[in-house]
């Protein structure tokens, strides 16, 4: 069955979505990279390659039901920060800009009673509990680290570990 206008209108603001959250990672890991912290450089990197996978999954999804993909154009993303700790919050802030997009896509499909549209948005629903925790628990180690150099350097080394798994 062809997706309906207004879901297809909504996913194409969500691959917008998706897109500009993928746009601010790879900010945030120049940035980064410019201050020698390349564990949190590689976190970021990590973040923007699931951001632009979420964002062709929606692509994806709109071609199987024979939709229409109509990409917008996308903002520039901040580039200066204050610290590690400023920028993992507003990436926790981007989390929960996106979970709440979801939910409002996901009200959407039962609104119009788009069942394989529910179905496809559970994945993310259950995806972005992981991406908010991810993101909150470098924002609560950072926030313990305060200052303290020797302590940044460590957490910094454990987000170069992170795998994209």
């Amino acid at each position: 069955m062809k997706i309906k206008k207004p879901i297809e209108k909504a996913i194409n603001a969500q691959i917008q979505l998706e897109l500009a959250s993928a746009y601010a990672y790879l900010s945030m890991a120049a940035y980064f990279d410019r201050h020698a912290f390349s564990g949190f450089a590689h976190w970021m990197r990590l973040q923007q390659n699931e951001e632009n996978e979420h964002a062709m999954r929606f692509f994806n999804y709109l071609h199987d039901r024979d939709g229409r993909v109509e990409l917008q154009p996308l903002e520039k993303p901040p580039h200066e920060f204050k610290s590690p700790l400023d920028v993992f919050e507003q990436s926790l802030e981007n989390e929960r800009t996106v979970t709440a997009s979801i939910h409002r896509l996901y009200e959407l499909a039962q609104k119009e009673k788009d069942h394989a549209t529910v179905s496809m948005l559970k994945w993310f629903v259950d995806e972005q509990v992981e991406e908010e925790k991810s993101a909150l628990d470098m924002v609560d180690k950072l926030k313990l680290a305060g200052d303290h150099p020797g302590a940044l350097l460590l957490i910094d080394r454990e987000a170069g570990a992170r795998s994209d798994g």
